[in-house]
């Protein structure tokens, strides 16, 4: 197995480049059973609401060569969220239909230029929504079908929580796709929450006690507390930001850290937060900070602990600004979802949480006196009681087991701050099992050809190094981030290339493989198949 190359990350779900869809617009009175369709430049498309009154949109083009691509979005807020916080700040809460990444015009017109129909729905509910979104999806497939009789193949694909939705559909009903790729997937939404709750929670602890970190109230005043909670995560972040730009090995802890005794506070806030992301489990590497750099410029006295304490925390601090607030919004919503607080935490040990962390992040953490000091703060420090109901009404929600029936695409960035690296891993863990478990029937029945192996996991790594530094010293924050890490970070190439990998694999039962896969892959830039490399388990998977 390969040496890990960096930490991983923390929470999950996902907001898709909510900004880029377009769709045709959806009259109310639609019914599932009478979509509204329009035919021009030989596509035809169609729009409606399903039985629940999910919108939806499909289009077709004349020349359709009978397979159809059924995309799930990624998870959108339910509420409204206060302007200025990054990523969905400011918007109004979106239903429309999403049926292709991005809502991509780009890329609706490759498939259909290729012949390939596309599909999409909005969903009846934003947030946490695969129990809802499977049945739509399902009612959807069925209303193209009947528009386009000549329908034989179904391929499905998503984006985080569209990932899961993907993979829960194609374990409901394999007979209805032939080709699946959950892309920068989530996984069950128990792990996942409990990841976010963690990450609150150190936060809360070290930084800010006023942060309540889930147990909000019903209403508009939980709406509230979750927007408060995102503002005050990201006021700390940028309070530490703004300390080691002044001096980066000063303690310099947000006013806010009312909690921390005196002699904690010796310690660098830097180190803290450090430890909140790693025991979490969130990326060492950001969007665009790399953890190994450091300016050129610097004497070479300082260059070392730059490497090794200042780019990672300041890698940190810019995925947690994405993380925090897709986590909060997740707490809030699920908690809304079962009637109160599911996340508890008073049998968690955190010193077996950063066990291996401890030593690898060494420097950053400031060492073992100060690394003991802090985990002896947190095993003191109050926990979070769950609701009992509460949480009998999580584990009721919709689960995966990650059977896999049919050829399946897994892709993801290594450094995704929301989905991270662990999830996709789960699902390869569980499929390795079943491989295993075929094989031995195989061999049990005397069968001795080994079972066609249905999965296909693609990784996004960024590069070793592309930190890039101002003048002044500082990081430059103002080019792109760095494929492989941010959230769903994918181009339009990769797009498209998995796309062509479903339609084989959906014809054929099978992936490409050999020089044909390695050339598309090439093609397309950022894709790598290496079955050595093995992610990180979900820190909700460390023992306690």
């Amino acid at each position: 197995m390969r040496t890990l190359r960096f930490k991983r990350s923390l929470t999950f779900l996902a907001t898709s480049s909510l900004l880029a869809i377009t769709v045709v617009a959806i009259p109310t009175a639609a019914r599932a059973s009478t979509p509204v369709c329009t035919t021009a430049a030989g596509v035809t498309t169609c729009v409606g609401v399903t039985t629940d009154g999910a919108k939806y949109q499909f289009m077709a083009p004349a020349n359709f060569n009978g397979t159809a691509y059924i995309y799930s979005h990624g998870y959108r807020p339910n509420i409204l969220v206060a302007a200025g916080i990054p990523l969905v700040g400011g918007l109004p809460i979106i239903d429309l239909p999403e049926p292709v990444p991005g809502g991509s015009p780009a890329l609706a017109a490759a498939l259909l230029g290729k012949g390939f129909g596309i599909m999409g729905s909005g969903f009846s509910r934003q947030g946490w929504n695969a129990d809802e979104a499977v049945k739509t999806n399902i009612e959807l497939i069925d209303i193209f079908k009947k528009q386009n009789p000549k329908t034989t193949k179904v391929i499905a694909w998503g984006n985080s929580l569209g990932g899961f939705i993907t993979q829960a559909l194609a374990e409901a009903r394999p007979d209805l796709i032939s080709a699946a790729a959950p892309m920068c997937t989530a996984s069950n939404v128990i792990p996942m929450v409990n990841v976010v709750g963690d990450a609150l929670w150190g936060i809360k602890t070290f930084f800010d006690p006023s942060i309540k970190g889930g147990n909000y109230s019903a209403g508009a005043a939980g709406v509230a507390e979750a927007n408060l909670d995102m503002q005050k995560v990201l006021g700390v972040a940028l309070s530490i930001q703004a300390a080691m730009a002044v001096n980066a090995t000063a303690p310099a802890w947000p006013a806010t850290a009312t909690a921390v005794p005196a002699a904690l506070k010796a310690i660098p806030s830097r180190s803290a937060i450090m430890l909140v992301a790693l025991m979490a489990g969130l990326p060492m590497r950001s969007a665009h900070l790399d953890s190994t750099s450091a300016p050129s410029f610097i004497p070479e006295s300082q260059q070392t602990s730059y490497r090794l304490a200042i780019n990672p925390t300041l890698a940190t601090l810019e995925n947690i600004a994405t993380a925090a607030v897709i986590g909060i919004l997740l707490t809030h919503d699920i908690e809304q979802r079962v009637g109160g607080a599911f996340f508890d935490n008073s049998a968690t040990n955190y010193t077996n949480r950063v066990e291996e962390e401890r030593y690898v992040w060494n420097a950053a953490l400031s060492g073992n006196t100060a690394i003991n000091g802090m985990l002896g703060f947190l095993a003191a420090a109050p926990r979070m009681k769950a609701n009992p109901a509460a949480v009998t009404k999580l584990n009721a929600m919709l689960k995966v087991t990650g059977k896999i029936s049919d050829p399946t695409i897994f892709f993801t960035g290594s450094e995704d701050p929301v989905t991270f690296g662990g999830n996709q891993q789960w699902f390869l863990d569980r499929y390795e099992e079943q491989y295993a478990a075929e094989w031995a029937k195989n061999k049990k029945d005397r069968v001795r050809t080994r079972p066609v192996n249905k999965v296909m996991a693609i990784w996004d790594f960024p590069p070793e190094k592309y930190t890039k530094f101002l003048a002044t010293g500082l990081p430059d924050t103002s080019f792109p981030a760095v494929n492989g890490t941010n959230h769903c970070n994918f181009t339009a190439s990769q797009y498209l290339a998995i796309a062509e990998l479903l339609a084989y694999a959906s014809a054929n039962d099978m992936h490409v493989s050999g020089g044909a896969l390695l050339t598309k892959l090439r093609k397309a830039k950022n894709m790598t198949i290496d079955r050595d490399y093995k992610a990180p388990a979900l820190k909700y998977f460390t023992p306690n």
